[in-house]
């Protein structure tokens, strides 16, 4: 039997209607029988529906949307942004609004999925990103409430989710591969957090072209570094460290390759003259770097577009089975790689 006002009400000997007045944040009600009421709230484990005339119709014709970590820093990325474009574009079309997620910590975040889910304050969600030993997934799953990821699953059981992704382990691969017919064999490696799947993916497709290549992998060329711009400065200057250098670099992200060409730039190296550099996603400012960017265009739209699209489908088909769409990738020649000889 699921809890109701009353309930709490009992328990924190008020009348029903201070209960929904601390719900809605009446400045009307102290701050001490707040308290006392959410207390009461926490215990019995009553969510307040801050939808119920939308319930009447099992709609809020809204979807949430859910990033790695507050809008602050997701958004300095371009491919937030642009993934954000693609949703709303089809959620549009759909007459669907979004219900942006602003936590700045992972148990914040949780915390508002949770939220989002027992209040049915939204249909559905979409998930921006795919973590190692993610909760919020987990949780989705287990309330059996419709979501579509962009990314993979981590567990590698993704045929009980929905999900939107590019193949990145191949698109690291051919990069690589194409770096290493360029004549390049020490070639570095900078990636992101290892706490997200996509660089996993990375690296591995890193390695397995290396591997093919007979060309051995070095520990040292392979550098991880979770912030953006900045992680990208850090990387460079410990691979330039090395007493043997990279000849190339596959770098996990626009934004931290032009944090690399920056800092290179510093120390007089050149790109590509010296080095050679190719990196993920084609955001704008990839053409607009100096050198431009050689870089692999993952249709960022596409992939929020898609992923809206799912989810939508789920939410008015919720017997069909989960799906699993690959979005393509391709390489974009510009100017930061050069051949080398031996």
């Amino acid at each position: 039997m699921s809890i109701t006002i009353k309930d709490v009400a009992k328990l924190a000997n008020v009348a029903p209607s201070t209960v929904s007045r601390v719900i809605a944040n009446s400045s009307r009600i102290s701050q001490k029988t707040k308290e006392r009421v959410r207390e009461a709230m926490e215990e019995l484990g009553y969510h307040p529906n801050f939808n119920a005339r939308s319930l009447a119709n099992k709609s809020t014709n809204t979807l949430g949307v859910i990033m790695p970590n507050s809008a602050k820093v997701a958004f300095q990325n371009p491919f937030f942004p642009e993934v954000i474009r693609g949703i709303t574009v089809k959620s549009h079309q759909e007459k669907y609004g979004l219900y942006l997620s602003t936590g700045q910590t992972e148990e914040e975040i949780l915390d508002e999925v949770m939220q989002m889910v027992y209040s049915r304050r939204v249909d559905g969600i979409l998930l921006l990103y795919s973590r190692v030993n993610d909760k919020v997934m987990p949780f989705l799953i287990e309330q059996d409430f419709p979501f579509v990821l962009i990314g993979r699953p981590y567990n590698g059981d993704g045929s009980k989710v929905t999900f939107v992704n590019n193949d990145n382990h191949k698109a690291a691969k051919t990069v690589t591969e194409y770096l290493i017919l360029l004549g390049h064999k020490k070639i570095g490696f900078i990636g992101g957090s290892m706490d997200y799947v996509v660089t996993l993916d990375h690296m591995s497709g890193y390695k397995q072209a290396l591997e093919n290549a007979n060309i051995p992998i070095k520990e040292e060329f392979i550098v991880h570094h979770a912030e953006v711009k900045e992680g990208g400065q850090d990387a460079i200057i410990e691979l330039m460290a090395l007493e043997e250098r990279p000849t190339a670099l596959v770098v996990a992200d626009d934004i931290m390759s032009f944090g690399v060409l920056r800092m290179l730039e510093d120390m007089g190296v050149k790109v590509p003259d010296d080095i050679s550099l190719v990196s993920f996603n084609n955001v704008m400012i990839s053409e607009l770097s100096s050198p431009p960017m050689t870089t692999v265009d993952i249709h960022i739209n596409d992939l929020g577009f898609k992923a809206t699209e799912l989810l939508i489908d789920k939410i008015k088909h919720p017997q069909e089975d989960s799906k699993q769409v690959i979005v393509p990738h391709n390489l974009i020649k510009r100017q930061t790689c050069k051949r080398v000889n031996g």
